[in-house]
């Protein structure tokens, strides 16, 4: 099998773990689809960019950050296989995007018309299935998790939930944007690390 014929058999499996689509709904679904190739620093969604899409990573790892006035960056969250990167208030609101989304790694994703996504949407149940349950798990109940930690929980206790719950990512993100995913300084994990 192809990349290409490999990448939308992942995004099958990703989205039917969430709510099983009827194949009509899925050849309608792929229909909107587009395979694509992205190189390390390749920018996938650019801050102040209107998108028309959102992704699915299939191979690669990506990071979603915002940038304040003096040029300091933070990492919002991190994508890799199997998630969804996009920029969904600027997509739902059709305005610019508030943060970039950039490949740390060489990537294969597959991107997903946004306007069709939401025509198909409201015409099929079980992709409003998918679409339910996906942003229960990734948008509610993460977000919430991840604010209670942001204010209970000193940066040692944060590094440590990090490395528990993406044991997977620690080795393949430079520590510097762990850091910053934290809001901490490099120098600050690097003592942590020490320490533990």
């Amino acid at each position: 099998m192809s990349d290409i014929e490999n990448a939308f058999g992942a995004l099958k499996k990703a989205i039917d773990s969430y709510n099983p689509l009827a194949v009509g709904t899925w050849e309608l679904f792929r229909s909107i689809c587009k395979y694509r190739r992205l190189k390390k620093h390749e920018v996938l969604y650019s801050l102040g960019e209107i998108p028309a899409s959102f992704a699915f990573v299939y191979t690669g790892l990506f990071r979603t950050f915002i940038t304040d006035d003096k040029g300091n960056e933070y990492n919002k969250n991190f994508f890799y296989e199997g998630t969804f990167p996009g920029s969904m208030a600027a997509l739902l609101r059709n305005e610019p995007s508030q943060f970039a989304i950039v490949a740390l790694e060489p990537a294969q994703i597959i991107e997903i018309d946004f306007p069709a996504y939401r025509t198909l949407l409201l015409e099929r149940d079980d992709l409003k299935l998918f679409q339910i349950h996906y942003l229960e798990k990734n948008w509610l109940l993460a977000k919430d998790a991840r604010e209670i930690a942001i204010v209970q929980e000193d940066a040692t206790q944060r590094y440590l939930r990090f490395i528990q719950d993406y044991p997977f990512l620690v080795e393949r993100l430079p520590q510097h944007h762990i850091a910053s995913h934290l809001g901490i300084t490099p120098t600050q994990l690097s003592r942590i690390r020490k320490k533990l």
